[in-house]
């Protein structure tokens, strides 16, 4: 119970970091991918301002035996870079420099109830089945 009242609070704060920050807006993040047009750096301080927040929180709640709500930390352990890590890397940046969204931003843009979050959702979704599937058949190795 405690982990599930954990991961609600810091979703519905990510949430509203993203909409405050113009995150959920596509323009805006299309403007900021577009250094060769009307480039719009303001989503710079967003990220560095989070890249900083993060690098903090890391390395203090790192120096914990462990998490706040679990016995081990779960920290992934690879650092192989794969065909498909790069593939999945690029298909992500394509993705959101044509749409403008992410999937974080998408899911929190779901609650204007605009069709072009709703589309981007739907589509990311049939976009992770059909990779289940292509994983499946192809086996790919990772």
């Amino acid at each position: 119970m405690k982990n599930s009242l954990a991961a609600l609070v810091v979703g519905f704060v990510f949430a509203i970091g993203l909409g405050l920050s113009g995150m959920t807006q596509p323009q805006k993040v299309v403007g900021f991918l577009d250094i060769f047009g009307q480039w719009d750096p303001s989503l710079m301080f967003v990220m560095v301002g989070a890249i900083a927040v993060h690098g903090i929180s890391y390395r203090l709640i790192r120096r914990r035996a462990k998490p706040f709500w679990s016995s081990e930390w779960h920290v992934p352990t690879k650092k192989e870079i794969t065909p498909s890590l790069v593939l999945g890397s690029f298909v992500f940046g394509v993705g959101w420099a044509l749409a403008g969204f992410c999937p974080g931003p998408a899911i929190t843009a779901l609650a204007t109830f605009e069709l072009r979050p709703i589309i981007f959702v739907v589509s990311m979704l049939i976009g992770m089945l059909i990779f289940r599937w292509l994983d499946k058949v192809l086996k790919i190795k990772r």
